[in-house]
């Protein structure tokens, strides 16, 4: 495994900004805790670190549970809700994953109500 590397995490575009923000923490956090004697993810730790979070509908979440290797976050404010997935890193990703849209900073909208 090498610097190329990365652990995806999905959340459901359907919940609040709030939740999604801490979604992903909880996944990445979660994704290393089940996964942390595997070999891969001590790769990922010493080499790369690098993570893709992605906003996806409820159909594309679903799918996405086909794929080895995942965790599945959920938040007990939204009734136990499934949220989130984040999946034990690795080099090479189904196309679809590559085709998923980035979770994308609000950054610039905070800033201009500032």
């Amino acid at each position: 495994m090498t610097e190329n590397s990365k652990m995806y995490i999905l959340v459901k575009g359907s919940i609040p900004l709030g939740f999604a923000l801490v979604s992903a923490a909880h996944a990445s956090l979660q994704c290393y805790l089940e996964f942390e004697g595997h070999s891969e993810m001590g790769d990922w730790v010493e080499k790369s670190f690098r993570k893709v979070v992605c906003v996806v509908t409820d159909e594309q979440f679903e799918r996405a549970k086909a794929t080895e290797d995942h965790v599945v976050v959920t938040e007990s404010d939204l009734e136990g809700q499934e949220v989130a997935l984040a999946f034990l890193p690795r080099e090479s990703w189904p196309e679809e994953f590559r085709r998923l849209p980035l979770y994308r900073s609000l950054g610039p909208l905070l800033s201009k109500s500032a």
